[in-house]
């Protein structure tokens, strides 16, 4: 197990790596248990050195121990499973680039949200795919229980069922059958597809326009499957907790925090939508200056 110690001031917080189902979601002496699917680079990996870090881990980092003044560890789990493993106390909260929908509102509740995302297409460079049409009667490859899998389930069906969908049960097993020839796209969230492209020179990302285009006056230059907001998960009983963590997510967010972890990872400003709502500015009807969460990196 490796873990990651940050200090600061007179506390200390516990960035930790456990296995899910060998620890309660009791906070046993004040430590947050944090259900989270690792590796999803950029927002929960290891470094070479085997410390955990990310976006996610930064802003557990921020939230729990910076404004609660808490103790937290990660909790491994398959995000397949997260949803039902938080509901049988393996952890107290998932942290894991979890976009909030209907479904899983069924579930679990949700903080407000804290990021914007796009369900996008990975391609191998000169495959050949160059629209969305293109994908028909060919292998796409998705992670087990994400939004992605069901954005490819539903391109299936307006494709007539002319579509295969390979599930993986982590993000690089997905792009492991892109590269070795196995799907010729992986439908995903933008900014894990845009850390692959980062990585290798020989993926890029499907042009086109879509729901970005539709919902923000510019949208990014690849095409675009879905608008999604990621949140922090809860179990349906917890409620002042989750009122306690949502107060300290709208301090991280006041304070310009939220802003310099996202710069960390990402390129661009953060969304404006989530940096006004911790100053307390309604932001309805503000379509252009989400954008930039995509502009690519």
């Amino acid at each position: 197990m490796h873990r990651r110690n940050f200090l600061r001031g007179s506390a200390g917080a516990i960035a930790g790596l456990t296995v899910a189902g060998t620890v309660g979601a009791q906070d046993d002496g004040g430590v947050v248990r944090i259900g989270s699917d690792i590796p999803y680079k950029p927002f929960e990996y290891r470094t070479q050195g085997g410390d955990l870090t990310g976006f996610d881990v930064d802003m557990a980092e921020a939230i729990f121990q910076g404004e609660l003044g808490r103790q937290y560890e990660f909790v491994q789990t398959g995000f397949d499973t997260i949803i039902p493993s938080l509901n049988n106390g393996n952890f107290r909260i998932i942290m894991s680039a979890m976009t909030i929908n209907e479904e899983r509102d069924q579930k679990v509740d949700f903080s407000d949200p804290y990021f914007i995302a796009y369900q996008t297409v990975a391609i191998l460079q000169g495959s050949g795919i160059e629209s969305l049409q293109d994908l028909r009667g060919q292998t796409v490859a998705v992670q087990k229980g994400t939004t992605g899998e069901a954005a490819a389930q539903e391109l299936k069906q307006q494709f007539d069922g002319d579509l295969t969908v390979d599930s993986y049960d982590q993000i690089p097993g997905a792009f492991s059958a892109l590269i070795n020839g196995q799907a010729v796209a992986v439908i995903n969230d933008n900014a894990v597809n845009l850390q692959y492209t980062e990585d290798r020179d020989n993926i890029v990302m499907l042009e086109g326009e879509g729901e970005a285009a539709r919902e923000f006056e510019n949208a990014p230059p690849y095409l675009t499957l879905t608008v999604e907001r990621y949140g922090i998960a809860f179990r349906e009983d917890d409620d002042e907790f989750r009122q306690q963590v949502n107060e300290a997510l709208a301090a991280v967010i006041q304070s310009g925090r939220y802003a310099e972890i996202y710069t960390e990872y990402f390129p661009g400003e953060p969304p404006q939508s989530i940096v006004q709502r911790g100053q307390g500015t309604t932001t309805a009807g503000n379509a252009t200056a989400e954008t930039t969460t995509t502009t690519g990196g």
